[in-house]
């Protein structure tokens, strides 16, 4: 491949092997221990993964400020449809963010906990039970898949097990206001859009 000319060959694997990677979870986050070489790979070579993913039909964004690289699809393809519960509790993280940023220092890592995201669904009412545990365990193993979050415990029913909300769930989830999320929350609570499913951007 005439793109890759001139690269070791170490880093020509390393470049194939992040590209399926970007193709396959559409983040690579700075604030990921796990991924954060992969991070700083892809800055090395941006312009050549650019020209790469171009072919393929992606736009790479990088967001040096978040520390977070996203593969977009302009033509809307392979987007990851959510079903219901997954779009709320991926607004409930995104809202849960937002309010411990504006606690905690910008360098600061956002950790919330099982029991904050069930207080959050429970004080906006959208239904007078707490979410179950297949659901909400479901849930946070696709958006840790996507990079989105980090679970920090094992146990996943316990409501006092941490998670570690990246920095990318301000790209999945693009509200200019947060008050937009809650709006969409709300529609949820009022039932008028109980049987709707949600895009995100996300490059599956």
């Amino acid at each position: 491949m005439e793109l890759l000319e001139g690269m070791l060959q170490k880093d020509k694997d390393e470049f194939k092997r992040i590209s399926n990677r970007l193709l396959s979870n559409c983040f690579v986050c700075k604030g990921n221990q796990a991924s954060r070489s992969e991070y700083y790979f892809v800055l090395k070579y941006r312009e050549k993964f650019r020209d790469f993913l171009e072919v393929l039909g992606y736009r790479l964004e990088i967001n040096e400020e978040y520390g977070v690289i996203q593969l977009i699809n302009p033509q809307n393809y392979n987007h990851l449809k959510l079903k219901l519960y997954e779009s709320i509790i991926l607004l409930i993280l995104r809202i849960l963010y937002d309010e411990k940023k504006r606690e905690l220092s910008a360098a600061n890592e956002v950790i919330v906990n099982l029991g904050d995201i069930q207080d959050k669904y429970l004080s906006l009412k959208i239904r007078d039970k707490m979410i179950d545990k297949t659901t909400m365990r479901n849930a946070l193993s696709l958006f840790r898949r996507f990079q989105l979050i980090e679970t920090l415990d094992r146990d996943l029913t316990n409501e006092e097990s941490r998670i570690l909300i990246y920095d990318s769930i301000l790209l999945a989830v693009r509200v200019e206001d947060i008050r937009q999320a809650y709006e969409k929350l709300e529609q949820y609570r009022k039932g008028k859009t109980a049987n709707e499913e949600t895009d995100t951007d996300e490059a599956d």
